[in-house]
């Protein structure tokens, strides 16, 4: 039967998103969800560029672009290395794709450029890398950059009083657009989990990879979820964005 899975931030850990698409016994017919950074952090983020535009040709994957991938996508085509990416886990990526040609970096930044700002689908859900400010949903967000970097709506959930229903006042505007959310972006290890966290609408499947948490991959119909080993001990010389 085929499924759909989200997948969460990778930041470089190939050996993790082999793990998870193993774990979840995969198989050609599953539609894969992609919520963006696939880089920075880890090693191996140019082998997952490598590896996804392969598997996009066998396999129904929807990519969204998170904000590393957007710092990426701006080294590709000016060849300058902001400072504020390398810091934060870029020099790992510059590194992954030392041996690389002309060629290759021009076919990997074709592929960035195709992913997608968010994704809806036909039962109303939204997949998206950070969130949207916009009371109007993200087609009407005035600044492409909250796709990539927004918290607010996350943040918004947490927050919220559990007891708001529906149909009260008070409850958000914004998560009232669609029948589920899903993002990455902010690391549900800021508030000491590393499973999969639903706040209100909201299911965030950053779990925490890019520092000392597993990748995560979910069935959004069922919620199941399964999860790689550590990052730390998958790659154990390394700091990832510790």
């Amino acid at each position: 039967m085929k499924r759909t899975l989200v997948i969460g931030d990778i930041h470089g850990g190939f050996k993790a998103l082999i793990q998870v698409l193993e774990r979840a016994k995969v198989t050609a017919d599953d539609q894969l969800i992609f919520l963006g950074d696939y880089v920075d952090g880890w090693s191996e983020s140019s082998q997952i560029i490598k590896f996804l535009m392969e598997l996009s040709k066998t396999q129904d994957c929807i990519f969204i672009k998170g904000n590393h991938d957007a710092w990426c996508e701006d080294w590709f085509l000016s060849g300058e290395k902001a400072d504020a990416w390398l810091f934060n886990g870029g020099r790992k990526t510059v590194e992954s794709y030392e041996t690389y040609s002309l060629e290759d970096l021009e076919k990997h930044l074709e592929f960035v450029q195709r992913m997608r700002n968010y994704y809806v689908d036909d039962q109303n859900r939204l997949f998206i890398h950070a969130g949207y400010s916009s009371m109007h949903g993200p087609e009407k967000e005035m600044y492409m950059s909250n796709y990539r970097w927004d918290r607010t709506l996350w943040e918004t959930a947490v927050a919220m009083d559990k007891k708001l229903t529906k149909n009260s006042e008070l409850y958000p505007k914004r998560l009232l657009l669609f029948k589920e959310i899903f993002i990455g972006h902010t690391s549900t290890t800021e508030l000491g989990i590393t499973y999969p966290l639903n706040k209100a609408n909201i299911w965030n499947l950053d779990t925490g990879a890019a520092y000392t948490g597993p990748l995560s991959i979910m069935d959004v119909e069922t919620k199941e979820f399964w999860q790689s080993d550590p990052l730390t001990s998958l790659y154990p010389d390394e700091r990832g964005r510790n």
